[in-house]
């Protein structure tokens, strides 16, 4: 048996050391490298009563054989961000071609000043880190509490709850009231809703605004490029099993659908009643009802992207409603303020279900151009089919089919005190000339208050939800 020699071992050992010394010395730029980092985000939520700080931190693994650079890590916010951050024991905004040794890791530490108080802060304070390496992007997104407030994130309310208006309420994640739950909201609570954070009600919502102390549901991004942005968030939802909810006073702005209510009140009362509201600047539905029941009055739905859709049937009352959509720099006025049918397209079939709407001493309108008809109304099969429009002004080329029409006005511009769309002025009250179509034309009905909180008239009242002062 050949012997190998001693000598050639021990080089040949000796070699392998070196060549494993000059891979893990050497650096890897493959785009596949792999990288680990312990967090996508980092969230924040001490709730700061006082001006105070909390530290957070995460750590960036190198999993490979190799050296690997990082070309970026960046404190996206920069300077004048409300984060400090510290990379490798560095305090730094950013930090360029940062080497990790193979198999090998790093600190980052992150924290975050708050002073509750300061009004210029947003509600959430977001910034983010850049991690850059061989052509790869990577963020960790940094979310803080700001001003002072309820936080609430994926909270289910159980058992009877009263929101007062000490605090904001902002709610990240999502909100539901449960099955046999309700929610009091006070005069003059504000409630601010993340892009993330649907308003859900599997129970009853009571909403006790005042005209002096309205409560406002919005997005929670405050800021001058966000605060008027439609589908700041998901919107209120009133599910199957909700029952006996009213919302008077509130302002429901800027979200994706404001309000839905679907399937029939489990009761002998509407599923919902809006009593003076206002619903604006909705990107898809202000208002959208699918086979249920609501009773509004004296509100106003305007600038949406389908200001009412009352959809497969249910059972619907307006009374002294103003709904009015015009094009925006947001939004573009193109279809009808009010869509009406009996009907639902469901797996290639139509499913049909009976339907009651009555329509009464309300505008409806939109500007002109795209829309031909601001009333749709579209039946199918034989079922209950009731509609009544009773003393409203409208904007139809055709007046509304399948429908009974008394002492309408079709084609007449109401004349609304101020739209101009360029400086994002709406008032959807009447003009003080006496000339008004809609002055002293309703009927008389059981509300002797409009939008404003101001007396109707004792003879004939005012069409729309303002009554000419």
């Amino acid at each position: 048996m050949k012997k190998i020699p001693i000598l050639f071992c021990l080089f040949t050992f000796t070699f392998c050391i070196i060549l494993a010394s000059c891979k893990k010395d050497s650096f890897i730029t493959s785009e596949f490298a792999q990288l680990y980092i312990t967090a996508d985000s980092l969230k924040y939520d001490t709730v700061f009563t006082t001006t105070g700080s909390v530290t957070k931190s995460f750590k960036i693994i190198n999993e490979n054989s190799q050296k690997l650079r990082l070309s970026k890590v960046k404190l996206m916010g920069g300077v004048t961000s409300a984060y400090k951050m510290n990379v490798d024991g560095a305090s730094t905004t950013e930090v360029d071609d940062l080497v990790i040794n193979a198999n090998d890791s790093i600190y980052v530490f992150v924290s975050v000043t708050i002073d509750p108080n300061a009004a210029n802060l947003p509600f959430i304070v977001s910034d983010s880190i850049l991690i850059n390496y061989n052509g790869n992007d990577r963020y960790v997104q940094l979310q803080a509490f700001g001003q002072n407030a309820f936080f609430l994130r994926n909270t289910i309310i159980t058992g009877n709850v009263v929101w007062t208006n000490a605090l904001s309420y902002v709610i990240l994640g999502s909100i539901r009231i449960d099955t046999t739950a309700s929610l009091t909201i006070q005069a003059g609570c504000k409630v601010y809703l993340h892009a993330d954070a649907p308003f859900i009600v599997d129970g009853t919502l009571a909403v006790n605004g005042t005209h002096a102390a309205n409560v406002i549901f919005t997005g929670d991004r405050l800021d001058k490029d966000y605060k008027d942005l439609p589908a700041s968030w998901p919107g209120i939802y009133f599910r199957g099993s909700s029952k006996d909810n009213v919302i008077s006073y509130a302002v429901v702005k800027n979200a994706y659908q404001a309000v839905v209510v679907e399937k029939p009140s489990v009761n002998a009362n509407p599923k919902l009643i809006l009593h003076q509201c206002i619903v604006d600047n909705a990107y898809d539905a202000g208002i959208l009802c699918v086979n249920s029941s609501l009773l509004a009055d004296n509100s106003l739905i305007s600038n949406c992207g389908n200001n009412i859709i009352l959809s497969y049937g249910g059972v619907y009352n307006f009374t002294h409603c103003t709904v009015a959509s015009y094009s925006t720099n947001y939004l573009t006025h193109k279809n009808p303020v009010l869509t009406v049918n009996n009907y639902t397209v469901q797996a290639g079939g139509t499913l049909i279900s009976d339907l009651n709407a009555v329509f009464r001493n309300s505008i409806f309108w939109g500007s002109e151009g795209i829309v031909n008809n601001e009333i749709t109304v579209n039946k199918q099969g034989g079922n209950t089919f009731t509609v009544l429009f009773d003393r409203n002004i409208y904007r139809n080329q055709n007046d509304p089919s399948n429908s009974v029409l008394t002492g309408n006005i079709n084609n007449i511009d109401p004349s609304f005190d101020s739209i101009d769309i360029n400086k994002k002025i709406f008032d959807f009250r009447v003009t003080k000339n006496a000339g008004a179509p809609g002055i002293n034309a309703g009927v008389l009905t059981g509300f002797p208050k409009d939008l404003d909180d101001k007396n109707r008239n004792v003879g004939p009242p005012d069409m729309g939800c303002y009554e000419r002062q």
